[in-house]
């Protein structure tokens, strides 16, 4: 009978050997985010149920009261909140994993004997944790950091990296300096060297299946009442609990609301949870944030819907300053120069910063 290992580890070569060693033994691994509090530890591991920790103190086995069994072929555990925001456990399979690498590996032409992956985001997320799997599918060097730090990335000699927005930024234009840059977890710039690839894509799908707008050879997208589904080998077994969130011929649900065009180009507009409907209007917060984003005075902004007695929901701009921040009728102008009228925010909040996850998205449901 197979287990579930629990690895709270820095990343690094202990972490990259403790997978190893569950791997060996025909065990799945469940990552730890070391930045959770104790008692959110608790609830992710009475909810996974492993049988097994391994943390700086060594391997201990946990009360066996609460551990399950894994099935033959399990790989990984991935925690992900959803939107719910209690811990569920997506299951991935050696097979999935090794689609997921091979895929990005064939698409990016990764050639093992010259390039060189660098894994910096944290490992007990999929962004993180999938560098690994693409360097070992492919055979190339690999440098596993604990956190981005630019001086670490651009001293390793690695050729491909995956960052998030706000690494990408840091870099500036020493970025160039990387062969290629897989950008993911939050709505990239506007304005990107050629060097960089936006991705879309799920703890579920085993991290980025769409590349600047196009599936990856062996993914399938379509558009179903204005939410993208997506199909393909590396897609997840099933969630922890033994639910199957697929349809019957394997397709995906994403909760995203996008569109594919005749030529198979994706769009994404953003969580369907997040689409604010002001007055019968449907209002995407990306592309109001983009616009925002750009006006003097704005840090950093998020748009969300705020109840209103009249049409529903108001469209809010929550605000992280950057000196005088613009007034609300000039960010209404700016909005209403590019996109309809009611797209315009109608209030503005100023906060001291965005909750962000450990990927960079702003996690709208803490505003």
């Amino acid at each position: 009978m197979h287990e579930l290992i629990a690895i709270a580890l820095p990343g690094g070569v202990g972490f990259i050997e403790a997978l190893q060693r569950a791997w060996d033994e025909g065990d799945a691994v469940l990552p730890i985010d070391l930045r959770l509090p104790g008692q959110a530890v608790n609830r992710l591991l009475a909810a996974l149920g492993p049988a097994c920790l391994v943390d700086e103190h060594g391997s201990r086995r946990l009360p066996p009261g609460g551990a399950r069994p894994v099935a033959d072929g399990d790989a990984l555990v991935m925690a992900t909140s959803g939107t719910t925001g209690e811990p569920k456990g997506v299951v991935h399979t050696h097979d999935s994993i090794a689609a997921s690498a091979a895929a990005t590996s064939v698409h990016l032409g990764i050639d093992g004997e010259r390039h060189h992956w660098l894994a910096c985001l944290p490992l007990a997320h999929i962004g993180g944790l999938s560098v690994v799997f693409r360097a070992r599918w492919a055979g190339t060097g690999l440098t596993v950091l604990d956190g981005f730090d630019p001086g670490q990335a651009l001293a390793c000699g690695a050729t491909h990296v995956s960052l998030v927005p706000t690494a990408l930024q840091r870099l500036g234009e020493r970025a160039n300096e990387f062969e290629c840059i897989v950008l993911g977890g939050s709505a990239p710039p506007q304005v990107r060297a050629a060097n960089v690839v936006t991705t879309y894509g799920l703890t579920e799908t085993g991290s980025g299946i769409v590349y600047d707008g196009w599936p990856l050879p062996g993914v399938e997208v379509r558009e179903e009442q204005g939410e993208l589904q997506v199909r393909g080998p590396m897609l997840l077994r099933a969630y922890r609990d033994g639910v199957d969130p697929r349809t019957a011929d394997g397709w995906l649900p994403t909760g995203d609301g996008g569109s594919v065009d005749r030529d198979g180009f994706v769009r994404v507009f953003g969580r369907n949870d997040d689409l604010i409907i002001t007055g019968a209007q449907k209002v995407w917060p990306d592309p109001v944030e983009r616009i925002l984003a750009q006006m003097d005075g704005i840090a950093e902004v998020a748009v969300v819907g705020r109840a209103h007695p009249e049409w529903g929901q108001q469209v809010t701009a929550v605000v992280v300053a950057a000196g005088v921040v613009p007034t609300l009728a000039a960010m209404r102008s700016a909005v209403k120069a590019e996109l309809a009228p009611y797209c315009a925010p109608g209030a503005v909040e100023v906060v001291d910063a965005l909750p962000r996850t450990a990927l960079g998205k702003v996690r709208r449901s803490a505003l």
